[in-house]
Order: C-alpha cells, then sequence, then structure tokens
C-alpha cells in the first residue's frame, strides 16, 4: 500500500475523528497539521488535478462565515481559491487523505473503508 498522508488541523473535530479511526484500524499515516507545518501552492494544484477547487473549500466553517461577502464572492475560480487558500489554510474542507494517486477530502467511515480496504 502507497504512504498515506493525513492533512488538516489537529484540533479539528473530523480530522480527529479521522486519526482516532485510523489508529483503531492500526492504520500508519504521515500527519501534517496546516498550523504547524504549513500548506503549499504545490499541494493545493496537486490537489486540484483530482478535484474541482470548489470541493477543497469549506463553506460550512466558521472561517467562511467570517469572511466578509466581497471575500466570499471573489473566491470564483481556481486561481482565487487557490490565493484564499493560502491566505486562510483553515477554509480547506478537512481532512485531506492523500493515499496513492487517491485524494480524499473529509471524513466518510464508508468511503475510507473503500479506500483502505475492508481487510482493515
Amino acid at each position: 500500500m502507497d504512504e498515506a498522508r493525513l492533512y488538516g488541523i489537529a484540533n479539528c473535530d473530523q480530522v480527529r475523528r479521522a486519526r482516532q479511526w485510523l489508529r483503531k484500524r492500526e492504520i500508519t499515516v504521515h500527519f501534517h497539521d496546516f498550523r504547524r507545518d504549513g500548506l503549499t501552492r504545490e499541494m493545493l494544484e496537486r490537489w486540484i488535478t483530482h478535484l474541482p477547487w470548489d470541493a477543497l473549500l469549506n463553506r460550512r466553517g466558521l472561517s467562511w462565515r467570517r469572511l466578509d461577502a466581497a471575500q466570499r464572492a471573489g473566491i470564483v475560480d481556481q486561481a482565487s481559491a487557490i490565493e484564499a487558500l493560502l491566505a486562510q489554510p483553515t477554509l480547506l474542507r478537512r481532512p485531506v487523505l492523500e493515499l496513492g494517486e487517491r485524494l480524499l477530502v473529509g471524513f466518510s467511515e464508508a468511503a475510507w473503508l473503500n479506500a483502505f480496504g475492508d481487510s482493515q
């Protein structure tokens, strides 16, 4: 199995659920905390090759709601989304799981079981 990398923020509820799910199944992943380790343009551009740019934006979170209307309205395409995410990484939907060439955004037990296989 390819090395799995989990991206998120340590104190995010969804990230905590995902990490607990992985630990329970004894699945080892490298954890990358955006607050501690940063978020790069290269990461975002790589992820956007797997998913549409708007799938990476968390429009339900507090960070999105804290943006003023003009800032929210200014995120209209891939380039503006990348700039917004680089400026405020907490706008990213979490967690992001890279598993080889596969990318999963958000925690869904069914999707993760499918990604890791039922043998876990």
